[in-house]
């Protein structure tokens, strides 16, 4: 999936708001972040699993219910700290398991940004980030 130029602009201007807040941040702020954004990266894991279990075995609407859920509360975490950008996609991202006969994939991927591999990026820069201040 290609990004635009004011895509990247303005992820950039949002984690770049965000890191400044977190400099001022406590420690456990800071450690709230950093276990909500690898529990953003487990999400992905969980969901890339999923989905190469997809072709073969076929819909588990049990585990696509599970998907909604996790990426939704991770929505609402995120938020809490916020993280308004990637939380957007997380919430994105459990709209879509929630009914993704609703959507059609490449459209809702490609409109919205929200592929696994941005929201990995994203979650990864900000750890990244937190582990240097």
């Amino acid at each position: 999936m290609d990004i635009t130029t004011t895509q990247l602009w303005e992820m950039f201007k949002h984690v770049r708001t965000w890191l400044t807040n977190l400099e001022r941040a406590s420690d456990e702020r800071k450690k709230e972040s950093i276990n909500a954004l690898r529990a953003v990266i487990k999400a992905v894991r969980k969901t890339e699993s999923y989905l190469r279990r997809l072709d073969k075995e076929g819909q588990d609407h049990t585990m696509e219910d599970e998907l909604s859920t996790l990426w939704t509360d991770l929505s609402y975490q995120l938020t809490d700290l916020g993280l308004d950008k990637l939380a957007a996609k997380c919430f994105l991202k459990g709209k879509y398991w929630a009914n993704r006969e609703n959507y059609s994939e490449t459209k809702f991927h490609d409109k919205s940004v929200i592929s696994l591999q941005m929201i990995e990026h994203l979650a990864s820069k900000h750890l990244r980030h937190i582990k240097k201040t």
